[in-house]
């Protein structure tokens, strides 16, 4: 049976607030802040970001003022949740010199409840994407997993598509399809400013059994149900993911790699954005008395030269093989690895490349003269 859809106002939301907050969560959430609308910790929903919104193509990202109170009029900015989940340095052990040698401490990772509120159906989509690098049967990370059984997640539809978003593409959007303890559709029309309510899982039943709300009615349902549609028909951007795997396998030597290459300044931006990216490096830090090191781990990228340097060599030297190995991993061979494709269509890759390449469109150019 399906679940009876609720409708919450303004208040109901700070109530969830409230409720996680008493469970011991700490509560992370969209925030206005350096010009950006970023995911930090948030204790109400006067921490929210209401009345703005965002305006994104390739090389744009900027903040604008809307004409209403939306509190999630927004769709995604440079943060992903990632950040939370896979932080980007962890310690996993330190030593400590003795007479007899070193005594090695591993860490135990970190134990923080989070919520996660506004996770967009792109983000839920890429966090089960890392579910499967960080825990798919023959390696499971740690520190993630312990991090991530942890989490309670409220996603938000999206009822407005930003100009680089293509999920609809990626089948990973607009609307959330599971994957979350409570679903939020934000309406605003002449009959006011409400949220419909989803229930995910019995912890989301628990928390939402704690906030005033009401059965929403059928024209409420169909109003939200309308706002994603508008979501799901104006997308910036789309891609053709027929045979995308064997057309990239299969055209590795295709003259537009040199094209892109040409334009990127392999600074990286696109996978410290990416919400899958997993690329990370190991350091050995050891103090000036060489009694005490530790080893961290830290993002990295495969756009850094020294990422694919090995003993006897570097065999990624040129920008054309990085770029393209990038891309390649993302829509082809990640599949192999992880059963889907590693890109969720939520644009950030081309609003944040300082050079505007976009993802898109080098699909299109490889594909319009693509060996078979």
């Amino acid at each position: 049976m399906a679940n009876e859809m609720k409708k919450i106002d303004k208040n109901g939301l700070g109530s969830i607030i409230s409720a996680l907050l008493e469970k011991g969560y700490k509560v992370i959430g969209p925030v206005l802040n350096g010009g950006a609308i970023i995911y930090d910790e948030i204790t109400g929903v006067n921490d929210l970001p209401e009345g703005w919104g965002d305006k994104q193509e390739a090389a744009t990202y900027r903040v604008v003022k809307r004409s209403d109170k939306a509190l999630f009029g927004y769709v995604v900015g440079p943060h992903s949740w990632k950040k939370f989940l896979y932080p980007q340095k962890t310690k996993l052990w330190e030593a400590e010199k003795n007479n007899k040698g070193f005594d090695i401490k591993p860490s135990n990772g970190t134990a923080v409840k989070y919520a996660f509120l506004g996770v967009r159906s792109c983000e839920l989509n890429a966090i089960q994407i890392q579910d499967r690098v960080f825990n798919n049967g023959m390696f499971a990370d740690t520190f993630y997993n312990k991090i991530r059984k942890e989490i309670f997640t409220i996603a938000v539809n999206c009822t407005q598509a930003g100009g680089t978003c293509f999920c609809v593409s990626m089948d990973t959007g607009p609307k959330a399809k599971g994957g979350y303890d409570l679903a939020l559709t934000e309406v605003i029309n002449e009959s006011g400013h409400y949220f419909i309510l989803d229930e995910g899982s019995e912890k989301g039943r628990e928390i939402s059994s704690k906030v005033l709300s009401s059965e929403a009615s059928q024209d409420e349902i169909s109003a939200a149900d309308k706002a994603v549609k508008n979501a799901e028909d104006n997308m910036g951007r789309k891609m053709n993911t027929d045979g995308i795997k064997e057309m990239l396998y299969n055209n590795h030597d295709h003259p537009a790699w040199a094209l892109i290459a040409a334009r990127c300044l392999s600074c990286a931006n696109c996978t410290m954005v990416c919400p899958t990216c997993f690329c990370a490096n190991v350091d050995d830090t050891t103090d000036l008395t060489g009694s005490h090191t530790e080893r961290w781990r830290r993002w990295d990228s495969c756009f850094a030269l020294d990422y694919s340097k090995v003993a006897g060599g570097n065999f990624r030297t040129s920008i054309k093989a990085r770029y393209r190995q990038w891309m390649t991993h993302k829509l082809a061979s990640w599949i192999d690895q992880f059963g889907s494709s590693g890109c969720v269509g939520c644009g950030r890759c081309i609003s944040w490349c300082p050079v505007g390449i976009d993802i898109t469109k080098e699909v299109e150019l490889i594909r319009e003269t693509a060996k078979a």
